[in-house]
């Protein structure tokens, strides 16, 4: 093969990044691919000053680079579902590889993009949509191949976990530690996709259909923010042996998955505890290797730009072998295509409350009330004093495994109850090997 020639789509962080990464690893990375690769095309909506394209113009139509015959390979690097969308079936229809770091675009359209991929013979690789520079996507499909992988969990979101770190370390609010991470360029102006939960969801569910061999579900993915997380929490969760990070999860339970992202307790000798900034990290407990961890930026240029091109090489050294490469985007035919999702109802967890209730006598015991009732036993309980002047305290409770549907119910009865104020906040607790 004459050599692997790329069209980039997209010049902002990661593809300029790219390019940077690509014309000062030139040698390493054509000896590893078995042939040269080059960079013949790029559309952008606007040139990048932080690399140099060595004079090859920046094309603005996006659509010519996939119709361009001098392309075999497209990197999508545009982001969004819309104009991503249609650009990868563009280079489809005609024949062109792609690579992308799309986490969106392969957990909503995943399923019918390796399906055309597959018709047309042609593979999506998208190594770089979850966990940055971490090589978690092909430690899923070949490292552990030979595994049966029982749950996946992990920190995969640089802003939230960003924004929890430095809100236990330095005892500050949500809000203000937002605006920091806003200010420091690890949030967005419109962070909702983060700090509700959205953007780990996407690389749960694409993590999950490799593990478990079934097609992608990102409706299938349960999700809470960490809007309610109070610096508090954080304190308590301290005192009893737990931080707070916001988790995603994946585990077999009962011949269905359950997929969650929440903020969760996790014991503090737990190697994901000591996961704090922006760095993301994810655990995966499996029948033969047992539990492993994978850590490392979650995010950022030149991490991001080492995943697409690991893509890339893999790409072209089945091109030059005159082989077909991993068809499709999951490499397998599904091993568990009906395998169904465990509604969130029926999920079962020990779970951290926190209410304000009455300083007066029988409070305590109308709270053990409702939880007997329920059937929930109480694990740990904390009972803070009253503040001077103050008619209400602040009380923790720890339960033991409940179903969810169990837990909300007596939640409901507690906040009916006159002598609890305002809503209660509950964060579930996992138990973690690793």
């Amino acid at each position: 093969m004459s050599g692997v020639r790329l069209g980039l789509c997209g010049l902002g962080t990661v593809g300029s990044s790219l390019v940077n990464v690509l014309q000062r690893n030139a040698a390493v990375i054509a000896a590893r691919a078995g042939c040269e690769v080059s960079l013949t095309h790029v559309a952008s909506r606007r040139t990048n000053p932080a690399c140099d394209l060595g004079g090859l113009p920046v094309n603005h139509d996006i659509l010519a680079v996939p119709r361009d015959p001098n392309v075999n390979l497209v990197i999508e690097l545009v982001g969004g579902t819309d104009i991503a969308l249609e650009l990868v079936r563009e280079a489809l229809a005609n024949g062109k590889h792609v690579v992308t770091a799309n986490k969106a675009l392969i957990a909503e359209y995943g399923n019918e993009l390796f399906a055309e991929a597959e018709a047309a013979g042609v593979s999506i690789a998208y190594e770089a949509a979850v966990g940055g520079g971490i090589p978690i996507i092909k430690t899923l499909r070949e490292g552990l191949s030979g595994n049966r992988i029982q749950r996946l969990a992990g920190i995969i979101n640089g802003t939230t976990n960003f924004v929890l770190s430095a809100m236990w370390e330095q005892r500050r609010e949500f809000a203000e530690v937002l605006r920091e991470a806003q200010q420091l360029g690890y949030a967005e102006a419109d962070p909702s996709f983060d700090i509700e939960g959205v953007d780990a969801a996407h690389k749960l569910s694409i993590m999950a259909a490799i593990a478990f061999g079934m097609p992608l579900q990102i409706d299938g993915v349960y999700t809470e923010g960490i809007c309610t997380i109070a610096p508090q929490d954080l304190a308590y969760a301290s005192e009893l042996g737990y931080r707070v990070k916001h988790l995603a999860v994946a585990q077999r339970s009962n011949g269905a998955v359950e997929m969650r992202v929440t903020p969760a307790l996790i014991p503090q000798d737990c190697l994901l505890a000591s996961v704090n900034g922006v760095k993301n990290a994810v655990l995966v407990e499996a029948d033969a290797v047992g539990t492993s961890l994978y850590y490392g930026d979650g995010a950022g240029g030149e991490p991001t730009a080492s995943a697409v091109l690991a893509d890339v090489v893999d790409l072209a050294r089945a091109l030059g072998r005159a082989q077909r490469p991993v068809s499709g985007g999951l490499g397998y035919t599904f091993i568990n295509r009906n395998l169904p999702m465990l509604p969130v109802e029926d999920m079962q967890a020990a779970y951290y409350l926190r209410m304000s209730a009455a300083d007066q006598p029988g409070v305590m015991s109308a709270i053990a009330s409702i939880f007997s009732a329920a059937g929930i036993s109480i694990e740990a309980l904390l009972q803070k004093p009253p503040e001077v002047g103050q008619t209400q305290v602040p009380v923790t409770i720890l339960t033991d495994t409940v179903r969810e549907a169990d837990l909300r119910a007596a939640v409901t009865s507690l906040e009916a109850l006159p002598s609890i104020a305002g809503s209660i906040t509950r964060i579930r607790v996992e138990s973690l090997d690793g």
